[in-house]
């Protein structure tokens, strides 16, 4: 009996500008300037990732999601979330 399909999703790299996503065979930069809200997360907030659809990203320990279009290309989503002020960092 066959499995069921998995996509490979991965951070490979954490900078102060921003994350490279790895995601199936493509590697996206998610910058900080265009996602506001990653910007104050800790690498295993940034790290947990769930894969709702082939075209969804969900970060649950944030309560992020993104469509995999609008990492692709930032320029066609014009709306910004602000980042929560109320935001605590855990360690």
């Amino acid at each position: 009996m066959p499995g069921i399909g998995t996509s490979e999703i991965e951070v490979s790299l954490v900078s102060n500008k921003g994350f490279w996503l790895l995601l199936d065979n493509d590697e996206l930069f998610v910058s900080y300037a265009e996602f506001p809200w990653f910007k104050q997360a800790t690498v295993e907030q940034i790290t947990t990732i769930e894969r709702q659809s082939s075209a969804h990203l969900y970060w649950p320990l944030l309560d992020v999601d993104l469509a995999v279009e609008s990492i692709r290309n930032p320029a066609s989503f014009p709306l910004v979330a602000k980042p929560n002020p109320s935001f605590q960092r855990t360690r």
